[in-house]
This record gives structure tokens, C-alpha cells and sequence, in this order.
């Protein structure tokens, strides 16, 4: 088989497993109650399963076992994906616990130490940030990237099917940009990841077997994802095509820091929930949860391809498609935090 029919097997094969095992978890989490309760600035109606999240792991990494026993990876990607899979384990348990213990949840101290061990294990198997000099500064961003990034996903999950969205967006996005330079373990834990996602949304956009993903499910995409977006190679033609990825992880990026910045303006912990997401500022706007969800998916797929041509153009056009987008993001931030959401 060829690269490509491998990939393509590991997107069938992690959606398969993935639409099947999730109605099961549903039944098993229904089962033990795990459920999650509407409360706070929670938006749903009634009390639904969680945990979703163990359906996507599971089907993630059983693809890459799979696969492994098809082809016989390159020197390095077999140590590359363990490193993901282990963390992601790490990360995808303490989803589960957190999603177990609400509505406390954990706490973010312990929530940021077990994710900043989840990241030192990548470091450990060498993926990291490179571009930057000297390296511990380096690995130092490297935590901090992969820390944001898996609570950038955990936040942006408020909505059903804007988390798992995005994380298809994107995975799709890592493929495409990695696949001329045949990054092959970025290409294949992003086919397996877009599969698992794949899989569990049609449960999760479902009215009678719906399920959350949970904790369990948004923290495990975002660290993956993380992990992913350092492993390509961005730079082959510019110096500034390394911040692809902020480009194709920018959605929920975007409103994280938007989160942050306007709790600190009115003098709010950052850690503490209230709707001002900026989907939320949205449906105060007039529109509707599947609208939404559809301009998110639609802005990052033309965020992505803004990231694939950073890559591929010169340095001056570069800058150009950087301003561009700094511009709009400034633009779009007043027009949203007018909205008022208290």
C-alpha cells in the first residue's frame, strides 16, 4: 500500500471504531450516571452523558496499532507516535477524572501539572520547538504551547460539535501541509485523530444518543493536536511559515485569549466560568448554534489554507497574509466585546 492508501485506511478505521464505540460509552456512562448536569453558565437542558472523549482515544489509538501491523513505519515515527499516544493517555485519564468529579472538577493546578508531565514526555522523545535558540527557551514554549493549546480546545468545547469541528479542521489541515514533505508520523496521528472525530460526531449533533465528549474528550484533542503541530516542517520556504499552526489551531486560540483579556478587564479570574465566549457573543448576535458551528468550521478551513500558504510563498507575501489576519482579529475583538453578554 502506498502512503496515501495508508492514511486514508487509518481515517476508515479510526471512524469506524469510533461510531461504533461511542453509542456503547453513552450506554456504559448512562449506566454509572456520569452525566453532565446543567449548572453555572452551563447551556444545555437536561442532563447528558459524558465522557464521550474515551470513544475518540480509544479508537485513536487502536488505529496506530493497527496500522503498525501494516506497514513498516520509518526510522523515528515509531518512537514519534508512542510519544503521543503516552501523553495522550496521560491527558485523555485526566479528562476522565475531571469529568468524574464534577461539577468541582479537579482544579486547575493539579489539571496544569499533570498536562505540563504530558508535555515534558514529548520532550523527552524529542519534539519540541526548534526554531528557537537556546534550546531551553525552546522547550520552555514548547510546554507552555502544548499546555495552551489542550486548554484551548477544553474551552472552546460549550457547543455541540464546535470542539470536535475544529479538531477535524485541523487534523485535515496537518495532513495537507505535511503530506509534500511526507512528515509521516504528523500524517498519520493526524489521519487516525481525524477519523476517531469523524466518528463521534454525528452522536454528538444527535438529538436521541447524544453525548458529550467531556474534559475527557476536548483535553485528549487538544494535546494531540499540539503535539502534531510541532512535528512538520513549515519553513522550507520562508523563516515565518513556523507559525503555521497558529493559523490552523487559531479558533480556539482566538477565544481563549479573548476569554482571558476581557475576564481581566473587568477584573474576573481567567480560571472562572461566564458566558462571553465568543460563540456565546454570537448567539446573542442572532445566530443559531448550527450557524455557528458551520462559519467556525468555515473560518478554519480558510485559516488553514492561509497556514498552507504562509509555507509556501515568500517572506513579503507572508507578512502580507499575517497583517491581513491581525488586522481582522482586531476588528472582529471590538465588534464582539460590545456584545453584551451579563
Amino acid at each position: 500500500m502506498t502512503n496515501v492508501e495508508l492514511y486514508a485506511s487509518a481515517v476508515i478505521i479510526a471512524g469506524a471504531i469510533s461510531i461504533a464505540l461511542t453509542p456503547i460509552v453513552r450506554w456504559a456512562v448512562l449506566r454509572r450516571g456520569w452525566v453532565d448536569r446543567p449548572y453555572g453558565v452551563k447551556t444545555h437542558k437536561r442532563d447528558t452523558p459524558a465522557m464521550g472523549g474515551i470513544a475518540i482515544g480509544v479508537a485513536y489509538a487502536v488505529t496506530l496499532v493497527a496500522i503498525r501491523t501494516m506497514t513498516q513505519f520509518p526510522t523515528g515515527t515509531l518512537r514519534s507516535l508512542r510519544a503521543i499516544l503516552v501523553g495522550g493517555v496521560m491527558v485523555l485519564f485526566l479528562g476522565f477524572l475531571d469529568d468524574y468529579r464534577k461539577p468541582q472538577g479537579l482544579g486547575v493546578l493539579p489539571k496544569f501539572a499533570v498536562q505540563g508531565v504530558a508535555a515534558a514526555m514529548l520532550l523527552l522523545f524529542d519534539i519540541r520547538i526548534r526554531f528557537l535558540q537556546p534550546q531551553y527557551i525552546g522547550d520552555a514554549l514548547t510546554v507552555l504551547w502544548v499546555v495552551g493549546i489542550t486548554n484551548a480546545f477544553n474551552l472552546i468545547d460549550i457547543m455541540d460539535g464546535l470542539c470536535a469541528s475544529q479538531a477535524a479542521v485541523a487534523a485535515l489541515a496537518f495532513i495537507c501541509i505535511a503530506m509534500p514533505s511526507e512528515q509521516i508520523y504528523v500524517n498519520f496521528a493526524s489521519a487516525a485523530l481525524l477519523g476517531a472525530v469523524i466518528g463521534f460526531l454525528p452522536w454528538n449533533l444527535s438529538e436521541r444518543g447524544k453525548i458529550f465528549m467531556g474534559d475527557t474528550g476536548s483535553l485528549f484533542l487538544g494535546f494531540v493536536l499540539s503535539a502534531i503541530a510541532l512535528g512538520a516542517d513549515y519553513s522550507q520556504m520562508n523563516p515565518l511559515g513556523v507559525y503555521a499552526p497558529v493559523f490552523i489551531l487559531l479558533v480556539p486560540m482566538y477565544d481563549t485569549l479573548f476569554v482571558i483579556i476581557v475576564r481581566l478587564l473587568k477584573g474576573q479570574s481567567p480560571f472562572m466560568g461566564s458566558p462571553d465566549h465568543v460563540a456565546l457573543r454570537m448567539e446573542r448576535l442572532g445566530f443559531s448554534r448550527g450557524q455557528i458551528v458551520f462559519l467556525a468550521v468555515l473560518v478554519a478551513g480558510l485559516l488553514s489554507l492561509c497556514a498552507f500558504l504562509v509555507t509556501q510563498v515568500h517572506t513579503r507575501w507572508a507578512l502580507v497574509i499575517y497583517g491581513f489576519a491581525c488586522t481582522y482579529m482586531a476588528l472582529l475583538s471590538w465588534k464582539l466585546y460590545r456584545v453584551d453578554v451579563d
